[in-house]
């Protein structure tokens, strides 16, 4: 199933020297891609430009979007983002496409909230107006991620995507948009399936989005303790978090041997942290190289 690839998402830009530094830093410890979102807010960043910077202080990791939330944009003006980013990365760009998932952003920039049909033919209507677009360009078509949990997006990301993304999150029923709750290891497994079902002969990467890493001596006492701090929303029992891909909660060698079992079960070889555990994760990292 390959080696692993590790990746950080980076939420904050902070000071431009604060932005070197982290990007700086996301390459001494040896992560192979650096991300960022696309949400709305105070301490948001447009993630293009910070994307090209990022570029000009690193000379490894890939960079990407994980994700653009392409319902937000007119594609005409996303294609000429993207594009221009593309040809400043000179090859190192990961486009990252999803089809959005929280109202409140909507609301805010005070555009529509369709559901999620429409945001899914969106996105895949999409895929098709970026790749002419590059073509027109003359710039090379960037490596494509596409990220989701739905049946939907799976589809897209099977039969389009380089990168597969995995959140392992879903809306919670009777709940607000953008409230979810994990997916337990079994669910993971019909997920993966799904995407599998309709590769056909194509290969892709499999990426997984860690929610959570802990390094602990007490898994038991970890995963009850993010049960709390998630009002228990999350799974109905403390106990499915020890199994669940989406947090890594042990001692280092624990972590890594949780990794390569996954990676065995479910073909995740990309691992994407948040930028809270930039410095938690990186001994595993060490550990896996």
């Amino acid at each position: 199933m390959g080696n692993f690839k590790f990746g950080v998402s980076l939420r904050e830009i902070g000071s431009r020297e604060a932005w070197i530094a982290k990007c700086r830093r996301a390459e001494e410890l040896g992560y192979d891609v650096i991300t960022v979102p696309d949400h709305l807010g105070t301490g948001r960043f447009a993630p293009f430009p910070v994307l090209a910077m990022a570029a000009a202080v690193t000379e490894r990791p890939r960079l990407g979007t994980l994700v653009s939330n392409v319902p937000f944009y007119n594609l005409a003006l996303f294609a000429r983002e993207a594009s221009s980013t593309a040809a400043l990365l000179d090859g190192r760009l990961d486009l990252g496409l999803g089809a959005g998932h929280m109202k409140s952003e909507f609301d805010n920039a005070g555009l529509p909230w369709q559901k999620a049909a429409d945001r899914i033919g969106y996105l895949k209507e999409s895929l098709g107006y970026l790749r002419k677009h590059f073509e027109d360009e003359g710039i090379g078509h960037p490596r494509l991620l596409i990220a989701g949990n739905s049946d939907g997006v799976l589809e897209l990301a099977a039969e389009h995507a380089d990168v597969v993304g995995f959140g392992g999150l879903r809306q919670q029923p009777g709940k607000p948009p953008g409230t979810f709750k994990l997916d337990n290891a079994e669910a993971m497994d019909q997920r993966v399936a799904y995407v599998r079902a309709h590769l056909g002969d194509r290969e892709a990467e499999y990426n997984m989005l860690v929610q959570h890493v802990e390094i602990t001596d007490d898994r038991e006492k970890a995963a009850a303790h993010w049960h709390e701090l998630t009002e228990r929303s999350a799974v109905a029992d403390a106990r499915e978090l020890l199994d669940a891909p989406q947090l890594l909660l042990g001692t280092v060698e624990e972590i890594a041997g949780q990794l390569v079992a996954r990676r065995e079960r479910y073909g995740f070889s990309y691992i994407t942290v948040f930028e809270p555990v930039l410095e938690t994760f990186a001994p595993v990292i060490r550990e896996l190289r």
